[in-house]
Parts: C-alpha cells; sequence; structure tokens
C-alpha cells in the first residue's frame, strides 16, 4: 500500500509544472538573464529545460571529477553584450565561479557589498569596466582570493576604500575613469602583492603621489595620469625595479625630476609631460637597457640636455618640446642608434647641431622648431631612408639645403621657414612624390622652382615667401591636383603666369604679391574652391578678368600696384570681399555701383580714368560734368529724404503696436551686406519658419536683392547679456568657408538675430537620416566629412583663442547648394587646455565618455563628437537610434566589429566599389571616438588622415601606429591653413 502511494506521488509530481530546473545552476543563470534586457538576443540559446548551462554562449565549465562527475560552471563572460540593467545578483549564487567578466555593458546599479557578498568565496577575476555603475566601490573585504578587479569607466564616486588594502592577493586594481573625489590613500602602498596601479582620469581631489607606493616591489604599472596630483615626486618610486611604465602626466607636480629615477631597471615608458616640473633633466638613465620612450614636454625644465640620455640603448622616442633647456644639442645626440622620434621643438636650444646628425639615428619624425639653432642642417640627417616629418624652422640655420634630403623619398612634411638659409634648392626636393607640405618662408634660397615639382602629386601647402626665388614658374606646377596653397610673395619671379596654374581644382591661397610678374592674366576656369588672392605689386597688364566674378568663395582680393586697364568688371560686386585693393593701376570707366560707398574708398585709389563723388579721386577735366549730376543727385537726396521719413515714420508706428519698439544695435562685423533690420523684422513670419530648437527658430529670408538669407531668432539669458553679444561679436569676425557664415547680429535687450547665410540643402543629420528622397553616395559623403574637418581643425587651431565647438553633431554641419559642408552653432573657448569649458553642452550620441566625470570640454570632445559623424557616414544610422537597442552608435560599431567584421556595419545603401576608403574612414571614425582623450588625434592630423585615405597605400600604416603618445603628440604643426 505505502509503494502504491508513493509511486502515485511521484507521478502526480511529474505532471505538475515546474518553475525551476533541475540543476541550480541553470536556475540561477536564468535569473540572470531574466534580470537583464538583451537587445541582440545573445543569450537566447539560455534555455530553463537544458540539463546544464555548459553550452550556453559566455559560460565556461570546469572539467568533469573523474568518471560520472558534475561539470559546474567556473567562469561567466558576457563582454561587449549590451546588456541593460541591475548587477545581476544571482551570479554569486554559483558557488563555484571564479571568473566573472561583465565588461562594456550598461550594468546601471548601484554595487553595495551585498549584491556581492556571496562571490567572495571562490572569485579571482572580477572585471565590471565599461558600464554605468554609480554610488561608492564595494569594499569587497572578505575576497581573499581576488587577484584582477577591474571597474574602469564606470561613474564610482567618493574614496577608495581602506578595506581593498586587505585583499591578500590581489594583483591588478583599475579604477580608471570614474568620478572618485578624493585623495590617492597612502594604504595601497599595503598590497604587497599588486603588479598594476591605474588610478588616472579621476576627478581626486589635490593631493600628493604616496610615498607609500614605493612598498609596491612587484608593481610593473602604475598610471596617475589626470589625478590632480600636486607637490613633488617621490624620490622612493625610484626604487620600483620591476616597474614598466610610469604615467604620471597631465598633473600638476613640481619641483624636479628624482635622479633616483635611473633606478627603475626594468622600465620601458616614462611618461611625465603636462605639468610643473622645474630644474634640469637627470643625468644617469643611460642604464635603463630596456627604456624606449621617455615624455617630459611641456614642463617648465632648464639647463642643458644631458649627454647621456642618447646613450639610452633602447630609446625610440624623447619628446622634450615646449621646455626651457638650452645649451647647445651634445653630441652623443648623433649616436643615438634606435631613435625613431626626437620632438624638442619651443626651447632655448642654441649652436649648431652635431656632426654625423642622422648617421646612426633611423629617424622618423624630427621637430628641432623654435629654438636658436646655428650652423647648417646635416647631410646625413635622413640616411637612415625613413625621415618623414622634418621640422626645424624659427631658428638660425644657414647654409643650403643638404641634396641628400632629395632622395629621401618618405618625406611628407619639410618646414624649414624663418631661418638663414640660401643657395639653391636642389630640383629632387621640389619633387618628392609623398610631401604634402613644403615650406620655406622667410630665408635667402634662390635659384628657379623646378620643373620636376610635377612628381610632387601629394603636395598641398607650398610656401616659399620671402627668398630670392627666380625665373619663371613652371608649366608643371598645374599637375599639382592636390595644391591648396601656393604663397610665393617677396622674391624675384619673372614672366607671365602659366596658364596651368589656372587648372588647380583645390586651391585656395595664391599670393604672388612683390614679384616681377608680367603679361595678361589667363582665363580663369578651375579656381572654385579659391578664397585668396593677392597679385600686387607686379607688372600685370591688360584687364581684370571678368571671371573671378564667379568665385563664390574669394573674399581677399588684391590686385593693387600693377598696370592692369580697362573697366572694372561688374561681376565683381558677386563677392563678398573682405579685404578688396585695385589701387595704383591704369583702370578707367565707371566703378560698378554696389562700390560707390566710403567703405571702398581707398580700394581705387591711384587709377586716373576713375572717377566718382567722393573728394579727391575725380580729375579736373570731368568737374563741368560733375556740376550737372551733383545739382540733380542733390534733388534725387532730398526726394529720397522725404520718402524715408515718412516710411520710417510709417514703420515706427507699426513696430509700436506690435510691441517691436526695443532699440536694436548692430554687432561689428567683417562683413558688407545691404540690408537693415526692418527688412529682417519684418520677415518673421511662422510660414518662413525652417527649422529651430530649444534656443530658438530659424527663419528663411529672402531679401529685396534676391538674396536668401537664415536668420536665428535667439533669446538672451539674463545673466549673460553682455557675454552674448560679445560671443556673437566675435563669432562675425571668423571667415572660413567651412564655416557658416555669420553676415551680421542684431541685438537688444531681449534676443539676438543673426543673420546667416542660407543653405539649400539643410543639415547633413536631416539628409542622411531623415530624407527619403535623396541618397548620399560615398563620393559625396567623404566630400563632406573632409569639408566638416577642415571646419573643425580651423577652429582648433587658426583661431585666437581655439574655438571649442561643444556641440557637433550631423544636424550641425549644413550643406549648400553643391553639398559643400559647413558647421555652424559653435561656442567660444576660453583658450585651451582640459579647464577650458564648463557648462554642460552637448547632445547624446555625440559626448564624449570623459565629460561625464569632468563637466569640461575641450578640442578633445570636439574630436570625439567628429568621429561619431564619420561613423554615421559610414553606417547610415544615427547617433542614438531605436535599432541600436539602449547603446549609442560608437558602442553599436565598436561591438559589431568585434564580433563580425567591418564590413557588416558599412550602409547597405552605399557602392562597395569604394569599400578600401570607406574602411579607412571608419578606422579614422573609431580612432577619434577612442575612449581614452589622450589617444584621440587633433583634428589637424584627422585631416591629412581623410586626405591619405584615397590613397590606397598609406593610412592603414599610420593608423596602426597611432598608439599611446602625449595629449600633444599630434600638436606640433604650427602652420596656419587659414
Amino acid at each position: 500500500m505505502q509503494s502504491y502511494y508513493l509511486v502515485t506521488a511521484l507521478l502526480f509530481i511529474q505532471l505538475l509544472p515546474t518553475p525551476l530546473a533541475l540543476n541550480p545552476e541553470v536556475d540561477n543563470l536564468f535569473k540572470v538573464k531574466d534580470g537583464l534586457d538583451d537587445p541582440n538576443n545573445l543569450l537566447s540559446n539560455w534555455k530553463l529545460s537544458d540539463s546544464t548551462p555548459c553550452n550556453w554562449t559566455g559560460i565556461t565549465c570546469s572539467p568533469p571529477a573523474g568518471d560520472g562527475g558534475n561539470r559546474t560552471v567556473t567562469a561567466v563572460i558576457l563582454t561587449g553584450f549590451d546588456l541593460a540593467g541591475p548587477f545581476p545578483v544571482a551570479l554569486c549564487l554559483l558557488q563555484n565561479l571564479s571568473f566573472l567578466s561583465l565588461s562594456y555593458n550598461y550594468i546601471n546599479s548601484s554595487l553595495p557589498d551585498s549584491s556581492l557578498h556571496r562571490c567572495s568565496s571562490s572569485l579571482t577575476h572580477l572585471d565590471l569596466s565599461q558600464n554605468f555603475l554609480v554610488g561608492p566601490l564595494p569594499s569587497l573585504s572578505s575576497f581573499r582570493l581576488l587577484r584582477y578587479l577591474d571597474f574602469a569607466g564606470n561613474n564610482f564616486s567618493g574614496g577608495i576604500p581602506p578595506s581593498f588594502a586587505l585583499l591578500p592577493s590581489l594583483e591588478i586594481l583599475s579604477l580608471t575613469a570614474n568620478l572618485l573625489n578624493e585623495t590617492i590613500p597612502p594604504f595601497l602602498g599595503d598590497i604587497s602583492t599588486l603588479r598594476q596601479l591605474n588610478l588616472s582620469y579621476n576627478p581626486f581631489s589635490p593631493g600628493r603621489i604616496p610615498s607609500s607606493l614605493a612598498n609596491l616591489t612587484n608593481l610593473e604599472i602604475l598610471w596617475l595620469a589626470g589625478c590632480d596630483l600636486v607637490g613633488e615626486i617621490p624620490r622612493p618610486l625610484g626604487h620600483l625595479s620591476k616597474l614598466t611604465n610610469l604615467d604620471i602626466s597631465g598633473n600638476s607636480l613640481t619641483g624636479g625630476i628624482p635622479d633616483t629615477l635611473s633606478g627603475l631597471s626594468s622600465v620601458i615608458q616614462i611618461e611625465l609631460y603636462s605639468n610643473s616640473l622645474t630644474g634640469t633633466f637627470p643625468a644617469g638613465l643611460s642604464n635603463l637597457t630596456a627604456l624606449r620612450r621617455i615624455d617630459a614636454a611641456m614642463n617648465s625644465l632648464s639647463g642643458p640636455i644631458p649627454d647621456d640620455v642618447f646613450s639610452i640603448p633602447e630609446l625610440e622616442s624623447l619628446h622634450l618640446y615646449k621646455n626651457q633647456f638650452n645649451g647647445s644639442l651634445p653630441t652623443t645626440a648623433a649616436m643615438a642608434g634606435k631613435l625613431l622620434e626626437f620632438r624638442i621643438f619651443s626651447n632655448n636650444l642654441s649652436g649648431p647641431l652635431p656632426a654625423n646628425f642622422g648617421k646612426s639615428s633611423p629617424f622618423m619624425f624630427l621637430d628641432l622648431s623654435g629654438n636658436q639653432l646655428t650652423g647648417e642642417i646635416p647631410k646625413e640627417i635622413c640616411l637612415g631612408g625613413v625621415l618623414q616629418e622634418l621640422l626645424i624652422f624659427d631658428n638660425y640655420l644657414s647654409g643650403g639645403l643638404p641634396q641628400g634630403l632629395g632622395q629621401c623619398k618618405t618625406l611628407t612634411r619639410i618646414r624649414l621657414a624663418n631661418n638663414q638659409l640660401s643657395g639653391e634648392v636642389p630640383a629632387s626636393i621640389w619633387g618628392l612624390p609623398h610631401i604634402w607640405i613644403l615650406e620655406l618662408t622667410d630665408n635667402s634660397l634662390s635659384g628657379n622652382i623646378a620643373s620636376g615639382v610635377a612628381g610632387a602629386t601629394n603636395l598641398t601647402t607650398l610656401r616659399i615667401a620671402g627668398n630670392k626665388f627666380s625665373g619663371y614658374i613652371p608649366a608643371e606646377i598645374g599637375s599639382l591636383s592636390k595644391l591648396s596653397v601656393f604663397s610665393a610673395s617677396d622674391n624675384e619671379l619673372t614672366g607671365p603666369l602659366p596658364e596651368s596654374l589656372g587648372l588647380l581644382p583645390e586651391l585656395k591661397q595664391l599670393d604672388l604679391h612683390n614679384n616681377s610678374f608680367s603679361g595678361v592674366l589667363f582665363k580663369i576656369q578651375s579656381w572654385k574652391n579659391l578664397t585668396q588672392l593677392n597679385l600686387a605689386g607686379n607688372n600685370f597688364s591688360g584687364g581684370i578678368p571678368q571671371e573671378l566674378g564667379s568665385l563664390s568663395l574669394l573674399h581677399y582680393l588684391d590686385l593693387s600696384r600693377n598696370a592692369f586697364t580697362g573697366e572694372i568688371p561688374i561681376q565683381l560686386q558677386n563677392l563678398k570681399l573682405i579685404n578688396f585693393n585695385l589701387s595704383n593701376n591704369l583702370l578707367s570707366g565707371p566703378i560698378p555701383p554696389l562700390f560707390l560707398n566710403e567703405a571702398y574708398k581707398t580700394s581705387f585709389l591711384g587709377n586716373p580714368g576713375l572717377c566718382w563723388n567722393l573728394n579727391g579721386l575725380c580729375s579736373a577735366a570731368t568737374h563741368a560734368h560733375r556740376k550737372f549730376f551733383w545739382l540733380l543727385g542733390v534733388i534725387l537726396l532730398a526726394a529720397l529724404v522725404g520718402i524715408s521719413l515718412f516710411y520710417l515714420r510709417n514703420m515706427n508706428s507699426r513696430r509700436s503696436k506690435k510691441g517691436m519698439d526695443k532699440s536694436w544695435l548692430i554687432l561689428p562685423s567683417f562683413h558688407k551686406f545691404g540690408f537693415s533690420e526692418y527688412e529682417i523684422l519684418n520677415s518673421l513670419h511662422e510660414d518662413n519658419i525652417i527649422g529651430g530648437s530649444a534656443a530658438g527658430k530659424v527663419y528663411k529670408v529672402v531679401l529685396r536683392n534676391g538674396e536668401t538669407v537664415a536668420v536665428k531668432k535667439l533669446c538672451k539669458e539674463k545673466d549673460s547679456k553682455n557675454d552674448d553679444n560679445n560671443q556673437e561679436e566675435a563669432l562675425g569676425m571668423i571667415q572660413h568657408k567651412n564655416i557658416v557664415k555669420q553676415w551680421c547680429c542684431y541685438s537688444n535687450m531681449e534676443r539676438n538675430l543673426l543673420v546667416c547665410e542660407y543653405m539649400a540643402n539643410g543639415s547633413l543629420g536631416d539628409l542622411l537620416h531623415r530624407s527619403k528622397e535623396r541618397l548620399l553616395d560615398w563620393p559625396t559623403r567623404y566630400k563632406i566629412a573632409l569639408d566638416a574637418s577642415q571646419g573643425l581643425c580651423y577652429l582648433h587651431h587658426d583661431c585666437v583663442p581655439p574655438i571649442v565647438h561643444r556641440d557637433f553633431k550631423s544636424n550641425n554641419i549644413l550643406l549648400d547648394a553643391e553639398f559643400r559642408a559647413k558647421i555652424t552653432d559653435f561656442g567660444i573657448g576660453n583658450g585651451k587646455g582640459p579647464k577650458s569649458m564648463s557648462a554642460i553642452a552637448g547632445s547624446r550620441g555625440y559626448i564624449a565618455p570623459e565629460y561625464p566625470y569632468t563637466l569640461r570640454l575641450n578640442e578633445k570632445s570636439d574630436i570625439y563628437s567628429f568621429g561619431v559623424v564619420l561613423l554615421e557616414l559610414v553606417t547610415g544610422k544615427p547617433a542614438v537610434y531605436p535599432e541600436l537597442g539602449k547603446k549609442d552608435l560608437v558602442r553599436w560599431v565598436f561591438r559589431t566589429i568585434h564580433q563580425k567584421e567591418e564590413e557588416s556595419v558599412i550602409d547597405s545603401k552605399l557602392d562597395l566599389c569604394n569599400k578600401m576608403e570607406i574602411t579607412k574612414v571608419l578606422q579614422i571614425g573609431l580612432l577619434c571616438t577612442s575612449s581614452l582623450p589622450i589617444n584621440r588625434p587633433s583634428m589637424r592630423r584627422v585631416v591629412k588622415m581623410l586626405l591619405d585615405a584615397r590613397t590606397e597605400s598609406k593610412s592603414s600604416g599610420l593608423l596602426s601606429n597611432l598608439s599611446k603618445h602625449s595629449s600633444s603628440y599630434f600638436e606640433n604643426d604650427q602652420e596656419s591653413f587659414a
């Protein structure tokens, strides 16, 4: 009877629905799955019906213990799954779990000790990096076996718990890029097992480097960059004989570099840049046989550079720029057998370069600019055959250019301006195949521009002004299809300009003033991008080409001091000129009507055949005729004044009724315009609205003269009205072909009216993501990327002070009728550096990851946002989009490439015949969106990489070499592209 009841009971139990799995690990992991959002369905094979989880995605089990032994879960690795939700406490119910990684997800809860307590008995590896965890760090006091702890890239705040010092097995501790805001505690020096300590990029309270860290005798990596450290570098740190990487850059450290660093016998990299260190550079580092990279740039170090630093046997990179070093370069500088990169610009070094400099060193990047160096450029400087950049401008070098430079086919940049160089330029230098900047300005160089210049097919900038070059400009210069800037003023060049010069499609600036050119100007055919033309002080004759009036971007035109004849082409009225000078020629006939005002009075001086109704410009021969016209003009003027008074009275009455009687102030602008605030105000109707945001509405206004402008109606904040005016006034002075022109700004007590150029094709964001009528092909997208990069580069590198955009996104890139891209809606920065911005700014999906904990914006923030735009152009997806789940575009691209391949993220609407170029732009976008600001290139370098993206053999090598460098690694280009 008992057996009958037992069998019946078992059958009944089997028929009951059970929510629990027979294997408790299956049940616990299924609870984990239920508690997380899995937008990519990567946990789809986690099924409650399975008898074991050992075949599930991300799960690793131990081998069976003997015959018939059970396998248990030992590792859970869900890295980059884009999982969202609170920390899954059920993971700690896995009794044998030793390895747990949930990095690169969206875990968004706090992490109290109660969440992790049950993991303490077996866990050795805990990686929760790159999530959104908040609150204080857990104490982890009972984690006796924990060896690896990585909480980097979260939002933990407060201090580092003292209990961390009691973790007896801890080897790796990474808390990089959180919101920790107490000081770095001395008790970290008690974790004797520690091999890596990474605390960089936290807003710690100002404090010193604890001397106790010298007790960590097993330490291999000490990374304290950007931790608001003050005081001196502790001398005992030099006792860390196993240390391979010391990075204490980007702080406010003072005092000298301790000579005890010579005791770091295993060190490979020493990063001390961007502090306030003083004193001399220590000697004695030559015994560091593993040392490869030293960066002590951007400090206040002084004295001579010690001899033995160049005797470090493995030294590859030495950055000492922007200090106060003096004396001459030691002779040992010519003996550094593995030195690839040597940057010492902006110091006070003097004397000649050492003999045989370059003979023993495989230099790739050499920047000695901004010193007081004398003597000749050593002929062996490129003997290693790999030199790419030679920058020695702003010195006192003399003699000629070495013949060997012309055989250095790897050179991409030569910048030797402002020296005392003389003699002829070797013909082979003109035609270097990979050169893109050749700058020889302000020397005493002579000879001709060689016809071999045609070989420089990558040349974009040629600056040779202020020398003694003579002869004709060779016709072969017309084959330089990438040439953007050609400056050869103040030389002795002669002859007519070659017609091929007019065929350069990318030419933006042509400056040939103060030479002896002659002849008639050719018909201009391809200068659609020209912004500046200066031919003053030559012997040109004939008429002024009317085609100049069709160059819509031209804003600087100086043809003065020549022998031009005939009439002024009326087509020049089409130009928006900031600088216009036709004085001292032989021009005659009428002056075009739009130039008949005081603003252009000095533009036509010294042309006897020109006459207009302004004192001092008319000859006596036309006096009688002028009397009649003067009388007629007075009558017409009186009539006009009467009509105007009647009109203004009427207008004021109407404005009064509409509540628009507040006075308007027009802020200064470089632009000339022919409209008033009344014409603008009368057009601000609801029917004319074409866009807007929380800041205000945007109107399309068609003026009486037929031109179209855009008007932004912006309300002022009560506490910043004067600042707003100052900012708008400054923005009105900015001139660049890839920045939306602000014609003027009208301001009163309550609002600003920004009158800007109208962009017919709207924003990139709308066209790329919302338009169903037009598909942007890849060549157009590439052109937009390049245009936008040049505009942002101008703001960062050519404005004083530099301008940080603060809200760079695809909706702030506008496109004109020809799809030229121009950026808009940017703000003024108060100078460079990490403290340049403090106000909250930016748009979701474009905000750099460091911003939430620094609340500061700088150029690196803009570069991250630009990278997001590049990813939009490649993928066709917006920065934030429902199809991406809860992740942004950057994370989606990184994860997708990690799981699949690059082609899987390319917009399916693009023609893959451009795949190589698209992939290169994708790589640049990924580089710009690096999670660490230090790894993002400058916009100047981004422009170069985008240009190189069209050359198959270049950018892959360039991108592969962009490893960790100082934040100013790419900031050595001090030229102005504007």
